[in-house]
């Protein structure tokens, strides 16, 4: 028996931050981040009958979001548009001995890695998929997915000073 709408709906709202997160590791710009959260939404209740009984509803919503960002870059490329990040200058909110000035850095150096790479480091260490719940929403290999998540690491740990880091 399939949940009721209004429970899929209370579980939607639920997920609301980790489909956040995760757009704006897509996109890297809040305003493109916002609008596809809500393309993501709209289109999941559109196909709510094609949502299989027992599935996981945040896997099935990453799939949507993964597959409508992907139809958003090829409709922006068709029409000659160009997706910039936010301008990366410091956050006016956050000030050096701010405790939120790490975070933001970690945010910042998010988006300046390698597309394959942010996405990798987004479902997985972000927001905690396991790595074969990840790598079949990415639809790579498993092994592809643990090299991505390495370099991504790597290049994390470069830019921010950590261990390994060069800073």
């Amino acid at each position: 028996m399939s949940p009721a709408p209004e429970e899929i709906g209370e579980r939607i709202v639920e997920l609301l931050p980790r489909l956040r997160r995760f757009a704006r590791s897509l996109s890297r710009n809040q305003h493109d981040a916002d609008d596809l959260v809500q393309s993501v939404i709209e289109r999941a209740w559109r196909h709510l009958d094609q949502l299989q009984p027992g599935a996981n509803l945040g896997s099935w919503m990453f799939g949507i979001m993964k597959n409508a960002w992907i139809d958003d870059r090829r409709a922006r490329t068709r029409r000659g548009e160009v997706a910039l990040p936010e301008d990366s200058g410091s956050h006016p909110a956050v000030s050096p001995g701010d405790a939120n000035a790490a975070l933001w850095s970690v945010s910042e150096a998010m988006t300046k890695l390698p597309e394959e790479q942010r996405l990798a480091v987004a479902l997985v260490l972000v927001e905690g998929m396991s790595y074969k719940e990840a790598s079949q929403l990415l639809e790579i290999p498993m092994g592809t997915l643990t090299s991505r998540l390495a370099r991504g690491r790597a290049a994390l740990a470069d830019a921010l000073g950590g261990p390994g880091g060069a800073a």
